[in-house]
């Protein structure tokens, strides 16, 4: 028992790293009906962004936080101004080929900058974790869980009660209505990538000390992000996040009872599983279509 729920502590807080990355493929895709397959390397460039600045250039870890999270946004504007905005009215694969596009210059401009070699980076707190009961919980994992249920209650109130929130749903909705009323929807899918990259970026900083600062860590978390946004339920936010934790604890109990060089592929099997008995995933609404 004490094991198990070592493993579930451990789960959760690698899976809600999944779910700060799926929550941001789900806001671009209901903004612009595109997948943002670049949302794993906003991640990858984020955690080498807090290296440069807290380990090369020695900077406080706060203002090395803000820096990168600051980096994270005008990134998110150049994404949106570079790849969709000269795209948005074609149909959805040349957007998807140039999200794609982006990613893989992305990796290899920091390829190019940083060398092929992992990095390390240390994370905020001194002591590394708390033994209670018969759990150690780990202080980064605690952060990484605190963050994800501030994010979620975070997410609600600004959707749900703010004006640009409010905004931003219409434009999901609607484009075309959403601009007759007023609304500027180049401004709020603007808005959206910045959110987007933010989230990413902060999800990479959040396991940066827990993996190895690396080129194909975008890669990595995109792909079980992805998964997990497809087992939620394409679009919805509440199964963006469910799913990201759910992906993460399946994989953490895999690891520990079946096998640990094949962690990644129990992902991908839950996600082949729920593709053939619920591609709707957990949230998502069986569609009908006539002939």
């Amino acid at each position: 028992m004490d094991l198990v729920l070592q493993l579930l502590f451990t789960g959760i807080g690698i899976g809600s790293v999944y779910a700060l990355v799926a929550l941001g493929f789900v806001l671009i895709f209901r903004a612009t009906n595109v997948v943002n397959f670049a949302q794993g390397e906003f991640s990858m460039v984020a955690a080498y962004l807090m290296v440069v600045c807290a380990v090369d250039l020695s900077l406080p870890y706060w203002l090395s936080f803000i820096i990168a999270l600051a980096g994270m946004a005008v990134i998110g504007v150049i994404f949106n101004l570079g790849v969709y905005y000269p795209l948005r009215h074609r149909t959805y694969l040349p957007v998807i080929i140039a999200t794609i596009g982006a990613s893989i210059l992305m990796a290899n401009g920091v390829l190019a900058l940083y060398g092929p070699q992992p990095q390390v980076l240390q994370g905020w707190f001194d002591t590394p974790g708390i033994q209670l009961g018969p759990v150690y919980l780990d202080n980064q994992y605690l952060l990484i869980i605190a963050v994800t249920l501030a994010l979620v209650v975070f997410n609600w109130w600004f959707f749900e009660h703010t004006m640009i929130g409010k905004k931003l749903q219409a434009t999901s909705q609607d484009k075309e209505m959403a601009s007759l009323l007023g609304i500027s929807v180049s401004t709020m899918i603007m808005i959206t990538f910045i959110y987007s990259a933010v989230l990413g970026g902060l999800a990479g900083i959040l396991v940066a000390p827990i993996l190895f600062v690396s080129i194909q860590m975008g890669a990595t978390i995109a792909l079980k992000a992805f998964a997990a946004t497809i087992i939620g339920g394409f679009g919805d936010v509440a199964g963006a996040i469910i799913g990201g934790i759910a992906l993460g604890i399946i994989e953490t109990f895999g690891a520990a009872y079946i096998s640990v060089p094949y962690k990644d592929g129990f992902a991908f099997l839950v996600l082949v599983l729920f593709l053939i008995f619920r591609p709707q995933g957990i949230f998502g609404e069986r569609v009908a279509e006539k002939a």
